[in-house]
């Protein structure tokens, strides 16, 4: 049998690797948990149930056009009915 140089015998260094083994494993249990945890997209989105549908709500309200596409919108409803009478740029409409 070899001799040790490090001052460590065979007992030792198995000991070691199965201490080893165990925190390894531990280790990795305590990773497969958390990552189930960050990865919980309806808890969080349940959790967060108001601020998700406002953040909706604006992304599509920005993709529709914003402010820009509901001001135009409101000035063709004006567009769209008879003039009654005109005073320069500004007019009286039947709707």
């Amino acid at each position: 049998m070899a001799v040790p140089t490090n001052g460590r015998t065979a007992a030792d260094v198995r000991a070691d690797l199965a201490r080893e083994r165990d925190q390894l494993a531990g280790a990795v249990d305590e990773l497969r948990s958390e990552i189930h945890e960050v990865t919980d997209v309806k808890g969080k989105l349940k959790r967060n149930l108001p601020v998700a549908t406002g953040a909706a709500l604006a992304a599509g309200f920005v993709l529709a056009g914003g402010i820009g596409a509901t001001v135009r919108f409101a000035f063709r409803k004006g567009r769209e009915s008879e003039e009654e009478a005109r005073l320069g740029r500004w007019s009286i409409r039947r709707r």
